[in-house]
């Protein structure tokens, strides 16, 4: 049976959508609490309105000076504590828009209350979002996440406090253990591209520092407190070796190395993403590169060795591929193209065909690329044609089935709100047609203000972790009730704020530890090591 926690305020105006409750001294009510109060109606019938907490206000009752709490203390004056609290309404059932009355008993909502206040109840496909401050489970509509209704996520924060690549591969969890169904899970797929340190290369290894605590919050929302079970590992080829050896760091075993042949190079017009900077001189050049490589794709390439060969093959023929182009054009080009030689050159190779040198990304269900060792503009080229394959591989088939999901922080630097590239192209594309083919973009970034808009407005599921206040006042967050904005900048690793679709109320939601290694103290360490060591680095 439902908690009584109050009484509708009778000083403060009630209305449908927001009314203020009287709350007793010693009940302890918090914010984000959600809670129900029902109006009899003359015809019989009862309205219920559901809402959330989202104010609560402590003042002495019958104090007219600030001084008046002094002589209270010493019991001059007597005083009392009043407390009242605003609750925001998220529905009505039925739909009958009048407010409650002063006076009306107030519950906290539990069980199948608590899933109607939230539509947890008309949820057909759902997932776990995490829990609420007192271990509620709280979940998404799945629906607004497939392609259905809606599709992708964006997830903002500082770097090193907001954890986003931590909540991202907590959704993914969530995701492949609850919300897809047994036959399709097997063939859903994500990709995750590590751009931060390694934290990432150990997914599919059990945290041996997992508290007991975390483990609990795991069971409560039907997950299982373990790794991923279906991982592969891929990182950029070793500079300067002829074996094709993986460039990594902590991690060796069981990864793959990757990188890309010439004739693959030309054939699939990837020059374009060595110059995918998003600024001014990179888009007066897009005319000259789209030009070189038409005459690349007719290229025969037997006998190009390195990409330094092509390089040189290309600086040779310049002139005459694009005469058209002003000469200061064709320098400024092949000064850009050497200086991606440099950075990247190492990833394009000669030689025939070697499945192992590629990136499969449907060899498991989730498939790590480690980008975090590469220059940024080599990082702009794997992200660029990995991306470019698989939208051109999904829009061949013409079904958006199997799912794909693509988790890609540091969103600011590849699809900037200025400026044109072609990896920005991708992710525009992704975002405005992906739910169609069935790729699901879970994108993460410091500060959504600088990131193309119509990137994060196409995102059904807005997330914000810890945010700079300053940041948090600009239009990308005008979702965020302003109560919400002053809460995300105090928030803790392991607290986001989720806005969603179908509840009009951001929620606060809290996720466990994660139950996978993020380094190789956790995949050795004894089960007493220092759980929360870490914790808020940056993912």
């Amino acid at each position: 049976m439902n908690q009584e926690i109050g009484k509708v305020l009778g000083t403060l105006d009630a209305e449908p959508l927001g009314y203020w409750i009287a709350v007793p001294a010693d009940e302890v009510l918090q914010l984000d609490e959600v809670v129900m109060v029902s109006r009899p109606l003359s015809d019989g019938r009862t309205v219920r309105s559901y809402g959330i907490v989202d104010t609560i206000v402590a003042r002495h009752e019958g104090a007219r000076l600030e001084s008046d709490v002094f002589l209270s203390e010493q019991g001059v004056l007597p005083l009392t504590h009043a407390i009242k609290a605003h609750v925001s309404v998220t529905r009505i059932e039925p739909e009958i828009y009048v407010p409650p009355l002063p006076g009306q008993a107030v519950y906290r909502a539990e069980g199948t209350d608590r899933d109607q206040a939230l539509f947890f109840d008309g949820m057909r496909k759902r997932f776990p979002l995490g829990v609420s401050r007192n271990g509620e489970p709280v979940y998404g509509n799945f629906e607004f996440l497939d392609g259905t209704r809606g599709a992708h996520v964006n997830i903002s924060g500082i770097s090193g406090v907001a954890a986003k690549t931590t909540y991202a591969t907590f959704l993914l969890h969530g995701i492949f253990n609850v919300s897809v169904p047994g036959p399709e899970r097997a063939n859903t797929r994500a990709v995750i591209f590590n751009v931060k340190g390694e934290d990432l290369l150990f997914l599919d290894k059990a945290n041996n520092a997992l508290p007991p605590e975390a483990a609990e919050i795991y069971r409560r929302l039907g997950l299982p407190a373990g790794p991923f079970e279906s991982v592969s590992f891929f990182a950029p080829v070793r500079r300067g070796q002829e074996v094709l050896l993986p460039d990594t760091g902590m991690r060796s075993e069981g990864i793959s190395a990757y990188c890309w042949l010439i004739e693959e190079f030309c054939r699939e017009r990837y020059l374009r993403f060595l110059f995918a900077d998003a600024d001014a001189e990179t888009s007066q050049l897009s005319a000259i590169v789209d030009r070189i490589e038409a005459e690349l794709v007719k290229l025969d390439v037997e006998g190009l060795n390195t990409f330094d060969d092509l390089v040189e093959l290309i600086r040779d023929n310049v002139e005459a591929w694009a005469a058209s182009a002003a000469p200061g054009t064709r320098s400024a080009f092949i000064r850009r193209l050497e200086a991606a030689a440099y950075r990247a050159g190492h990833l394009i190779r000669g030689g025939h065909s070697d499945r192992t040198a590629r990136i499969d990304w449907r060899r498991a269900q989730v498939t790590v690329v480690d980008i975090h060792n590469l220059h940024d503009r080599a990082k702009r080229f794997v992200i660029g044609v990995v991306l470019k394959k698989m939208f051109e591989e999904k829009e061949s088939t013409g079904s958006a089935r199997p799912l794909v999901f693509v988790v890609l922080d540091e969103l600011n630097k590849y699809a900037p709100r200025e400026g044109h590239s072609p990896i920005k192209d991708v992710i525009l594309d992704i975002s405005e047609r992906g739910r169609s083919l069935g790729i699901i973009l879970i994108g993460a970034e410091q500060t959504a203000s600088e990131v193309e808009n119509r990137v994060v407005a196409n995102s059904a599921f807005r997330v914000v972790g810890r945010l700079d206040l300053a940041e948090a006042q600009h239009a990308e967050y005008s979702f965020l009730p302003a109560v919400s904005r002053s809460r995300a900048g105090i928030l803790k690793p392991g607290s986001v704020i989720v806005s969603q679709p179908e509840i009009p109320i951001p929620l606060l939601v809290q996720f466990p530890f994660p139950a996978w290694a993020t380094r190789p103290s956790e995949v050795a360490e004894a089960a007493g090591a220092d759980p929360f060591a870490g914790f808020g680095r940056s993912r």
